[in-house]
Parts: structure tokens; C-alpha cells; sequence
């Protein structure tokens, strides 16, 4: 089948103004638990979308590690490309896609970097392999080939051998503080149900969108 001829329909119930919480994270939340028990795959996955020195938008896929009343909590390296550009611009857009689920949830924001004892926290929780490969990879950087990386690794694995793995000084979280999030539903004939909430004066207004 073509790309031009591929299409699926989508027949969900649809979301009503009643059926939203007035708080956006509170909103994103109920979605998360619902995506997670219908057996989403990575739920907490989403698109974050950064800003280069020449205006240019760069994507990738990340996961989100947080969600609270500050925003969406996510790390990485932060002498990567997305780091070094959210130095430059702290700016940033997100997409959680459950396709299966029929939805999505955008989100525009700045973005802050969160503590170390946060950064800490969250490393310390994480694999042993995961917290090697932090150390060992030069994230975004070009590398010969998949032995050079092995070989970072085995590097790694060696100082560390019978301690614990700290967490790299180059290596940390951010925190998508959102000022608007849009909540999409399919609905049949592309007539999709579309709520966006906008932050004014620290409150959250909502208003329904045209598909």
C-alpha cells in the first residue's frame, strides 16, 4: 500500500470540554495511566522538539523520567546537541503520541535545569549498564566506528569495577515548564477533538480548536 493510500479510521467516543481536568499535568496524567493499562509501549516517550543557533528545529525521542506540577522531567548529556542547544535556547516543544490510543498531547515551554541532588537521585536509580554507557559514550559526537564505542565501555566498566557509579558532571535533567499543552483525540472523518490549555496570569485557560 502506498503512503498516499494508507489510512486508518478513527472511531474513539471523542472528548468533551466536561470530560477535562482544569489542570493540564493533572489531564496528562489520567491520559499516561490510561495509555500505560491499555499496554502502550513506552508511554512515557515523547518528541522533544529544541531550537539550534541558526533557528533551526532539531527532534528527537526522549523519555519522559517526571511529571509534576513544574512540568516534564527528562536527562541526557548535556554537552549532547539538544543540551548545548538548550543552553543557547532554553526553549522547548513536546509530543507524546498514543497512536494506539487515538491521541496525542503537545507541549511548548521553557525549559530550566533541575538540581543536582534531583540529577543525583535520578541516576543513582538507573542501571548499572545505563550508568557506564552515560560515562563512556561522547554523546552526538562522531566516533569511528562500534568497537571505539566498546571499547569507551570496557574502559569505563574497568575504573568503575567494585564501586559505585557516580553520576558524570556532564550528564543532568531538565524541566519542561509548559505554557500551553494541546490535548488531541481522533474522531472519524478527521474531525478530531482538539483542546488547547494556555497559561494566563498563572491560571489555565482552555478553548476547543478546529481540527
Amino acid at each position: 500500500m502506498s503512503l498516499r493510500d494508507r489510512r486508518i479510521q478513527y472511531e474513539t467516543a471523542g472528548l468533551d470540554r466536561h470530560e477535562l481536568n482544569d489542570d493540564p499535568i493533572a489531564q496528562w496524567t489520567r491520559w499516561y495511566d490510561e495509555a500505560a493499562a491499555a499496554g502502550v509501549s513506552e508511554p512515557n516517550a515523547m518528541t522533544v522538539a529544541t531550537v539550534d543557533t541558526e533557528g533551526v528545529p532539531d527532534a528527537r525521542v526522549v523519555l519522559a523520567r517526571g511529571a509534576d506540577e513544574r512540568g516534564f522531567v527528562f536527562y541526557s548529556n548535556t554537552l549532547s546537541v539538544k543540551g548545548r542547544q538548550l543552553d543557547h535556547r532554553p526553549v522547548a516543544s513536546a509530543v507524546f503520541a498514543w497512536l494506539d490510543l487515538h491521541r496525542q498531547v503537545r507541549v511548548r515551554g521553557v525549559v530550566t535545569r533541575i538540581d543536582d541532588v534531583e540529577s543525583d537521585a535520578y541516576f543513582a536509580s538507573r542501571p548499572r549498564g545505563s550508568q557506564i554507557g552515560a560515562w563512556a559514550s561522547p554523546q552526538s559526537q562522531p566516533i569511528v566506528d562500534r568497537s571505539e564505542l566498546e571499547r569507551l565501555v570496557e574502559a569505563q566498566t574497568n575504573a568503575f569495577e567494585g564501586r559505585t557509579v557516580p553520576r558524570p558532571e556532564f550528564w543532568g535533567g531538565w524541566v519542561l515548564r509548559p505554557v500551553t499543552m494541546e490535548f488531541w483525540q481522533g474522531r472519524p472523518s478527521r474531525l478530531h477533538d482538539r483542546f488547547r490549555y494556555e497559561r494566563v496570569n498563572d491560571r489555565w485557560t482552555i478553548t476547543r480548536l478546529a481540527p
